[in-house]
């Protein structure tokens, strides 16, 4: 099973959990999400923009799972910015998962070119929270500032950001302000996915380095790439929808990375994102159709 990480309002998230990331693969996510939950995982990792959280619903259901055993993230997309925009948004994805709460809302991405709007939506999203429809709420793809922009303008600091942090971009920081501000770390993209989509070399899978620390340990190279991640503090939800590979991330814990495994892994950062630079968004900038 894997560890908690206690958020700053004493909600307890698993470190470890399922991503869904796959428009193509949509038709995959309930057995995806009912084989994960069946081997032990406990977060399942969603989005509207996914557009699978029907899936995601099913999958829970034919789990046969508690729901109240299972830590359910979605998130709201820019589209749906603004306080009522946001408050409906959030509405829908409730109607698509067929639940009465989530465990975690996130905002997808900062909108820095209405950052307005951006601001609106997580007070709508605060509103969420105290009404016990969100047991916590934070946001995705935010830089620093980002972070202290939004803090400064509303009540309650985000309980996690959500970013591509994988061996070659680990967001040191980053992660240094979350510390500052009680923010947990969670990483999209923990297996360098994002770069395979990008330039299809210096994989970290196939780094000479990963695969020799996944020798010593008699591992794979993505259990190490995982034990990292946890290891180090933050918490991971790698995306999956074949059941060997869902089964392979998470059995990562019986045993433990050396000091020099985790220091020659984090001397693989490039400093380069591979994933959409947030800076960059705009409410155009990946349109998608969402349905209710």
């Amino acid at each position: 099973m894997s560890p908690d990480i206690t958020l700053n309002n004493g909600v307890r998230m698993p470190a470890l959990g399922l991503g869904v990331l796959d428009r193509p693969a949509r038709e995959q996510t309930a057995g995806a999400v009912a084989t994960a939950l069946g081997l032990g995982y406990r977060l399942i990792d969603t989005a509207a923009s996914y557009l699978n959280e029907k899936e995601v619903g099913e999958g829970l259901r034919r789990s046969g799972v508690a729901r109240a055993d299972v830590f359910v993230t979605t998130k709201l997309w820019l589209s749906q910015y603004g306080y009522d925009n946001a408050l409906r948004g959030f509405d829908a994805s409730l109607r698509r998962l067929g639940l009465q709460y989530v465990d975690l809302y996130l905002l997808h991405w900062p909108l820095p070119s209405d950052f307005e709007a951006t601001v609106a939506a997580y007070r709508a999203a605060e509103k969420m929270l105290a009404e016990g429809r969100a047991r916590a709420i934070g946001v995705s793809n935010f830089s620093a500032d980002h972070l202290g922009a939004l803090i400064e303008r509303t009540s309650v600091v985000p309980a996690v950001n959500q970013v591509e942090l994988h061996p070659l971009f680990n967001q040191g920081s980053l992660r240094d302000a979350h510390r500052r501000l009680g923010i947990i770390t969670q990483a999209w993209s923990p297996l360098g996915n994002s770069v395979r989509r990008t330039i299809r070399t210096n994989d970290p899978l196939t780094n000479p380095i990963v695969i020799g620390i996944a020798k010593r340990h008699a591992k794979t190279p993505a259990q190490v790439v995982l034990r990292w991640h946890l290891q180090t503090g933050w918490a991971a939800v790698p995306k999956s929808f074949n059941s060997g590979r869902i089964a392979e991330n998470f059995d990562i814990f019986d045993f433990a990375l050396t000091a020099d495994d985790v220091i020659a892994i984090d001397a693989l950062d490039t400093g380069v994102r591979f994933g959409p630079d947030p800076e960059a968004m705009h409410a155009g900038a990946l349109s998608i159709s969402l349905d209710d």
